[in-house]
């Protein structure tokens, strides 16, 4: 086993632990340690909720999760040598959930699905969606079962959600510019068109004092991803993928967190990936003037691993660019893709699975999103293809009509509104 860089003890909030990660991103966040190119190392990293959302029968916990809070990042960890204009080579050798341990933290044996209320945090159909809703998955080895969404066994797709280096000052105050800008134009929208700096609940490192008061005023939070990576919750990102991230920083700073077991193709219900905390075994190197040599100056380039789930069988559903209201729209490939899930949805509640599980399924289990068509105006068309194979009934159309499944108790939904 490599040796371990950043140690996690389960029974600590993250904040007390013996090395202090990080919840936002800025240039003066002290990296935790620094390491050699060529080098292999093992980050824990803590369920992005570092603990809030329990293994039970309520939803109560996702409607009221503290999204000021998240995500809980091991690192910074730089790169001996790496210098602004580099690109860092990262290479994914192993993750997986908290190696030999069941409890009450998701990673020990479980995790968990959440559609996000529209006041707190909202998701990709959240106008039809707009509750918090939840189903907890239990693990066996690579596989994943749910007491909420029966009739269902799939093999995970381990990755890391979240995976970037440092912004450069310049960059850092671009992107709040540009964000500040876009919550201009609508500030009291909900939910918001961007997060804005936040003091309240952030997690600098070491920083102290009237640094940490400076950094925490001005750090971008974790949510969207950015030029560095960040946030992009690519499910491909498995064990054997090689990622190439521009660096800003000497040192890169790289940090990375969020595991997910398993993701469909864009996380839609926001926390529509199964959220564990875990483990990761990162290789870094370095290739000198990379950026420029490659024309990688912002956005990360990667090559997907060759492991995961080998799936042969599909039902594919399509969606167009035309509101549920019947409002054509010029090639809108967000819009069409939201059609795509809602008919995917339709078709699963013929079988007795409620829009809610179906939504949460569609989140976690390991579907595909393609832009189908994004030229021939004034549609797009998006598809989403769900594996069969995923289920113990027979889920494609036939003659003799849907199977009808017992749901079982379904999708626990929060009390009452946030």
């Amino acid at each position: 086993m490599p040796e371990v860089l950043f140690p996690l003890d389960s029974s600590k909030p993250f904040d007390q632990q013996e090395k202090i990660g990080h919840n936002r991103w800025h240039p003066d966040i002290p990296p935790i340690a620094t390491v050699k190119p060529g080098t292999t190392f093992r980050a824990d990293c803590r369920e992005w909720f570092d603990g809030f959302i329990k293994n039970d029968d309520s939803a109560d916990d996702i409607r009221d999760a503290p999204l000021h809070k998240v995500h809980a990042l091991a690192g910074p960890f730089a790169v001996e040598g790496a210098e602004p204009g580099d690109l860092l080579i990262v290479d994914i050798v192993d993750i997986g959930a908290i190696p030999q341990e069941e409890g009450p933290l998701a990673g020990q044996g479980w995790g968990y699905t959440g559609i996000f209320a529209k006041n707190n945090g909202g998701g990709f159909l959240t106008e039809q969606f707009p509750d918090a809703y939840k189903a907890v998955w239990d693990f066996q080895g690579s596989e994943c079962t749910s007491r909420h969404i029966p009739h269902v066994k799939f093999t995970g797709i381990h990755h890391p959600g979240l995976m970037g280096t440092a912004p450069s000052a310049d960059l850092l105050k671009k992107w709040n510019k540009r964000e500040g800008d876009l919550i201009a134009t609508d500030p009291q929208r909900v939910p918001p068109l961007a997060l804005p700096p936040e003091p309240d609940g952030a997690i600098l490192g070491t920083l102290t004092g009237a640094e940490y008061a400076r950094v925490a005023s001005e750090a971008a939070r974790t949510a969207p991803p950015r030029e560095n990576g960040g946030n992009q919750d690519i499910k491909n990102l498995t064990k054997g993928s090689r990622v190439f991230y521009p660096v800003f920083v000497p040192g890169g700073n790289l940090s990375v967190g969020d595991l997910h077991f398993s993701q469909g193709d864009g996380e839609i219900t926001f926390c529509g990936a199964i959220e564990m905390g875990g483990y990761i075994d990162l290789h870094v190197d370095v290739i000198k003037g990379g950026m420029e040599k490659y024309g990688v100056s912002e956005n990360a380039i990667f090559m997907p691993g060759r492991g995961g789930p080998v799936y042969s069988e599909w039902l594919a559903f399509s969606g167009t660019s035309v509101t549920l209201e019947g409002e054509q729209r010029y090639l809108d490939s967000q819009l069409a893709y939201q059609r795509a899930i809602l008919h995917a949805i339709d078709y699963l509640t013929k079988f007795g699975y409620t829009p809610e599980q179906a939504y949460l399924l569609l989140g976690a289990a390991p579907i595909e999103g393609r832009f189908s068509g994004v030229v021939d105006v004034p549609n797009s068309c998006a598809t989403v293809y769900l594996p069969t194979e995923i289920f113990d009934f027979d889920v494609r159309p036939g003659a003799d009509g849907p199977t009808q499944i017992d749901p079982g108790q379904g999708a626990p939904k929060s009390a009452n509104p946030a």
